[in-house]
């Protein structure tokens, strides 16, 4: 499966911005699916994750309450619905995909990456 994220861009704090990132692949609705973020000088760090099947999600501890993630099979396509946010959520987002990635942790296919920035 191929990946391409879009929908970065320059914001305010507290503003809002959506992550998509559509797939390739006529399997896409049978991989898990995340979010990461690498920042400046830092390692890149979990976000989100969806499981493939019945939606189940799962947070950072930084997104919990501010972040949602979504997926669209029908439209090879998930979501990262970001609202609240901090200058601290700058960083160039990825998304991923594994065939067992939720409970794993391990996922095999990245996008690109698209660069959020969040002014103060």
């Amino acid at each position: 499966v191929q990946l391409q994220a879009s929908g970065g861009g320059t914001v305010q704090a507290g503003g809002s911005l959506r992550l998509s990132c559509a797939a390739s692949g006529r399997t896409f609705s049978s991989y898990d699916m995340g979010w990461f973020r690498q920042a400046p000088g830092k390692e890149r760090e979990f976000v989100a994750a969806i499981r493939w099947s019945r939606g189940s999600t799962s947070y950072a501890d930084s997104a919990k309450g501010r972040f949602t993630i979504s997926r669209d099979n029908a439209n090879n396509t998930v979501y990262l619905q970001m609202n609240s946010l901090k200058p601290e959520d700058t960083a160039v987002y990825y998304c991923a995909a594994g065939r067992v990635a939720f409970t794993t942790g391990q996922y095999g296919h990245w996008g690109q990456g698209t660069q959020v920035t969040v002014s103060s």
